[in-house]
């Protein structure tokens, strides 16, 4: 059976370059929303409009008794439309490649998916009044959302005419330590904000039965171990092979905005959590899993339908 994309990409073509912009719009747009959910969750915006779908129960705009947390909240539930566009862009373009080239075209729909997922938790979360459990949920998996745009993106603009061939073994169990590390840092972060004071809205959200000062430093332990982890990999690659050296390249990048999002969490905490800090500590926490993750996915280039991985993939989606 033809199905509406077949119909299309027998009779049209896309460049990869089309491809490249796509992926590149989906990425950008998942590390914004990550940014502007904090926001929304740091101004107390989180019952901005307090029922889903609609904003008030009428209408889905936002009326002017609201105010400006309507606006926020809302504003924020629009750029799902900007991410479905973007994502619909990246399924488009994917299936209309000539040759196509399936794992990316897997990818992209697995973004659809997600963004789906993260629309229903979304509303979910206004529907329980912000029960701390499902925003922590809503968090991880915008994170998830982050993780495959990361991937596609990577899948398409990464260099196909290096050596192929992982790094070391023990270099490469070293960065799937440092990624699974970051992924337990993020969760447990997500259990520091619904402990903390940062509930969402004005009202009286319930808040995690935890320790916010133990589970903190839990916390804080990942972090410091994540940048130990992500040192020891550096040092871990020292071979003189091109594999080794774009490992390196991407790790001095991730052990900058690791340095910095520390530098930042210790800040904020100790200056009392204001808001300014704790949207950016966030839009960091999706920065250093991009990071993380392009360091992966550069030590064993084969993951995931990576190049070399079918006879389709090794065919280079590069154009002028």
């Amino acid at each position: 059976m033809l199905t509406p994309l077949g119909w299309a990409a027998a009779r049209w073509e896309l460049s990869p370059r089309a491809l490249r912009w796509s992926t590149s719009a989906a990425l950008l747009v998942s590390i914004v929303i990550v940014f502007t959910g904090g926001l929304v969750r740091v101004t107390g915006s989180g019952l901005g409009c307090p029922t889903w779908p609609t904003c008030d129960g009428t209408s889905l705009a936002p009326s002017a008794e609201l105010g400006i947390h309507g606006i926020i909240e809302f504003t924020n539930r629009m750029l799902t439309t900007v991410i479905v566009i973007a994502v619909g862009w990246v399924i488009i373009a994917a299936r209309l490649q000539r040759p196509r080239v399936r794992s990316v075209t897997r990818l992209a729909w697995s973004q659809f998916w997600l963004v789906v997922a993260n629309a229903v938790a979304g509303g979910i979360t206004v529907l329980v009044q912000l029960n701390p459990w499902v925003v922590a949920l809503h968090f991880v998996l915008a994170m998830a959302l982050l993780a495959t745009t990361t991937l596609t993106w990577h899948r398409v603009h990464e260099y196909r005419e290096i050596d192929r061939r992982p790094i070391g073994a023990n270099a490469r169990r070293l960065a799937w330590t440092t990624t699974l590390t970051t992924a337990a840092l993020i969760v447990v972060g997500t259990m520091v904000s619904g402990a903390g004071p940062h509930a969402g809205d004005s009202a009286d959200i319930p808040r995690m039965q935890l320790d916010w000062t133990g589970v903190t430093v839990v916390h804080g332990i990942l972090g410091t171990l994540v940048l130990v982890l992500a040192v020891a990999l550096l040092v871990a690659t020292r071979g003189a092979g091109e594999r080794d050296r774009l490992v390196r390249k991407r790790l001095v990048v991730l052990l900058v905005v690791i340095g910095l999002q520390g530098v930042l969490g210790v800040v904020q905490a100790l200056t009392g959590l204001p808001e300014t800090l704790v949207s950016f500590h966030l839009l960091g926490s999706a920065l250093v899993w991009v990071g993380v993750l392009r360091v992966l996915l550069d030590a064993d280039p084969l993951l995931f339908g990576g190049v070399g991985s079918r006879p389709a993939d090794a065919r280079m989606l590069v154009d002028s």
